[in-house]
């Protein structure tokens, strides 16, 4: 069962690697956003979504959040981070389709 101090060392990680970037850098001619920004914006989202849903749960744990609230946070992350880990199990497989290929 994770404990509040390691899901805000997991945000604090997660937020310092957006912070540096991530390692991915954008081309300076590239017309719209890059997918290191898209990225970054993701990834940013499902940790909003994961703070949310620890405040929703300290509060319903100290009887001032509805149980509904709660369990209506908790189901958006889980979305949110079903939804990346699935990006990136994509990203992944592309990469590994391109290292297959012949040159």
């Amino acid at each position: 069962m994770a404990s509040p101090s390691i899901a805000a060392n997991a945000y604090a990680s997660a937020a310092r690697m957006l912070d540096t970037g991530g390692g991915i850098s954008k081309p300076t001619d590239a017309a719209g956003p890059s997918f290191g920004d898209l990225l970054k914006d993701a990834i940013g989202s499902v940790i909003d979504g994961g703070r949310q849903s620890d405040q929703q749960t300290v509060s319903m744990a100290a009887g001032k959040a509805n149980v509904m609230d709660v369990v209506t946070a908790v189901a958006e992350t889980d979305v949110k981070i079903s939804t990346l880990v699935s990006v990136r199990d994509k990203v992944i497989a592309a990469y590994e389709d391109i290292m297959k290929m012949a040159i």
